[in-house]
């Protein structure tokens, strides 16, 4: 970052800090973060606000005239100025894939309630596309191979099984909880009052 050039001991310190996580200057959700952008966004004075614990703190250089080192110490979540930070609202859905589908479902099978690994998880279409079904978060669900292989090109219905738990949209607030395994407790608390009422995160394990 422009004149901050940490030392390989603070380099492997920093190392181990977690994402942090960016909002708009309203208080919505953008995304995560390194320190070092962090560090930028900083350095720019582009940081509007910011909310949490302290994240991190890195040493710059050593100002010629002053004598004095530079530092920067940053939030677990910071606002950034700007509109190309706004998003529209909390209820932005999150792209569809594999990886964010299981971690909706919390990697249980909607049709046998048992929990796999990834490996042995697929997506199933509740409407099979043969019969005008779409690729989209109402219409997919987790589901094992065996139970895969069993409900085969039918609806639930027609394959004589039945859901043990419905789909949903999940927002920009539960996507970005899926997608960092080492969020802090103030970034937790901060994103889970915006998460869906029927978000499988407020059910216990």
């Amino acid at each position: 970052m422009d004149g901050y050039h940490p030392t390989s001991n603070e380099l492997a310190t920093v190392s181990l800090f977690p994402l942090i996580l960016t909002l708009d200057t309203r208080g919505v959700p953008h995304r995560w973060i390194s320190w070092q952008h962090a560090c930028y966004y900083y350095s720019k004075e582009q940081v509007a606000w910011s909310m949490g614990a302290r994240a991190f703190t890195v040493h710059g250089g050593v100002n010629r005239i002053t004598g004095e080192r530079s530092v920067i110490s940053g939030t677990s979540i910071i606002a950034i100025k700007g509109k190309a930070m706004a998003m529209k609202s909390f209820n932005q859905v999150p792209p569809l894939n594999n990886r964010e589908l299981f971690h909706r479902d919390r990697q249980i099978c909607a049709y046998c309630a048992k929990s796999f690994p990834g490996a042995r998880l697929t997506r199933d279409h509740i409407k099979p596309f043969s019969k005008g079904g779409r690729d989209t978060w109402m219409n997919v669900v987790t589901a094992c191979r065996s139970c895969n292989e069993r409900k085969s090109d039918r609806t639930p219905e027609g394959a004589g099984m039945e859901l043990v738990y419905l789909p949903y949209v999940p927002n920009r607030a539960e996507y970005l909880i899926l997608t960092n395994r080492r969020i802090l407790a103030d970034q937790m608390e901060f994103l889970a009052q915006h998460v869906p009422a029927q978000s499988r995160l407020h059910q216990p394990r």
